[in-house]
């Protein structure tokens, strides 16, 4: 049996750029003091609130290498990665988890961006918890997890697919749970909500694309170097 020939040529990652995905919003704030030790500087308009640019050249690259820095949703940060767009990046790993992209890679723990997904309900609620519950409506932009967390109950999740707002789900009658993101609380408590349990405590990763780990030196490297710090930063 006999196979085409690929004759597409053999790209030198050398000669391309190294592109570096980031989540807009709060886990960025704290990865750019990281980024900067580990040498991933991007150039000036970056950081003006004004520019609607998405792509920004490293003028020092990395490695000797020319880098790129593309700014992206925290969701599409993990598509990125995982389709071969952009080689690594930095996500928090409840985006890693809802995913499960098998040609993502998650080796470094950032130890930044922590907060933990937990499912809230309105305070008033007086249900008496989900004992002898099989169905809910929940609001959330997990659905792998949330769909996950409930049947480890027993409970059959529809879930109510919502990108913010979540807060208001419950008030309105869109659901009666939600599932997201909580930090300190203030924001559910200031909407009636109270947590009700912690389905996972979420921290900052550096994610590569698989492949590109295996074939591409500086994908390595850059691992090496956020390794690093991080095992810097931990008391001995």
């Amino acid at each position: 049996m006999t196979f085409p020939v690929d004759l597409r040529p053999a790209v030198d990652p050398a000669l391309t750029p190294l592109t570096f995905a980031v989540p807009k919003g709060r886990i960025l704030e704290e990865a750019l003091p990281l980024m900067a030790r580990a040498g991933v500087v991007p150039e000036g308009e970056f950081h003006d609130k004004h520019s609607r640019a998405l792509s920004f050249d490293c003028p020092d690259g990395f490695g000797g290498s020319a880098m790129r820095i593309i700014r992206v949703r925290a969701f599409d940060v993990a598509t990125f990665v995982a389709h071969g767009a952009a080689q690594a990046g930095i996500v928090g790993s409840d985006v890693v988890e809802e995913f499960a992209y098998s040609e993502l890679y998650a080796p470094v723990d950032l130890n930044i961006g922590h907060c933990r997904l937990s499912v809230a309900e309105p305070a008033d609620n007086t249900g008496g918890g989900d004992a002898g519950v099989s169905h809910l409506r929940v609001a959330s932009k997990y659905p792998h997890l949330t769909r996950s967390h409930f049947e480890a109950q027993g409970i059959q999740a529809e879930v109510v697919k919502l990108n913010g707002a979540m807060e208001l789900a419950p008030g309105l009658g869109l659901a009666g749970r939600i599932v997201d993101l909580v930090s300190t609380g203030r924001t559910l408590k200031d909407n009636g909500l109270v947590e009700t349990s912690v389905i996972m405590n979420i921290s900052a990763r550096l994610i590569v694309n698989r492949a590109a780990f295996k074939t591409d030196p500086r994908v390595g490297a850059l691992v090496e170097a956020f390794r690093a710090l991080v095992s810097e930063a931990v008391p001995a």
